[in-house]
């Protein structure tokens, strides 16, 4: 199965400039806890409630700081043939629950998640991959910004 089989297609984005406000709401009204940043065409990161939390409130910056500040701008994604297998061990060693799906010409065409796995009946794998990514540190670890 590949990835485009499971990943969800109908994705809102944010730009850099939005409030993390904005962000939040958004999220609330989309019911996700990410969104995919862009600057006019072009995908430059990611916003979760987790980077809102730790390197925005936690940082002392109200709900008026901008996106770009908070957002995670080393930008993992895959494409939407990728094989389901590999992008969990990717997500897995990256200690990501979530990443953006392009086409072969880099535009954007969804996300996918540990849960979309998980529902399209990968829970084996999702979970073996939640556990990789739930362990301490990592690339994306925000105890080190």
């Amino acid at each position: 199965m590949n990835i485009s089989d499971c990943m969800t297609r109908e994705v809102r984005l944010i730009g850099p400039d939005a409030t993390i406000q904005e962000a939040a709401r958004l999220m609330a009204e989309c019911d996700t806890g990410a969104l995919p940043v862009s600057d006019d065409d072009r995908l430059i990161g990611m916003i979760t409630d987790r980077d809102i939390a730790i390197r925005a409130i936690a940082q002392g910056l109200g709900p008026d700081a901008k996106v770009g500040e908070a957002m995670s701008g080393d930008l993992c994604y895959c494409y939407e043939d990728q094989p389901v297998g590999e992008v969990l061990r990717n997500m897995s060693e990256l200690q990501i629950r979530r990443m953006p799906v392009v086409n072969r010409q880099k535009r954007l065409v969804g996300v996918v998640s540990l849960g979309d796995l998980a529902r399209a009946g990968e829970t084996h794998l999702a979970g073996a991959a939640l556990n990789d990514i739930s362990q301490p540190g990592g690339q994306h670890s925000q105890t080190t910004h």
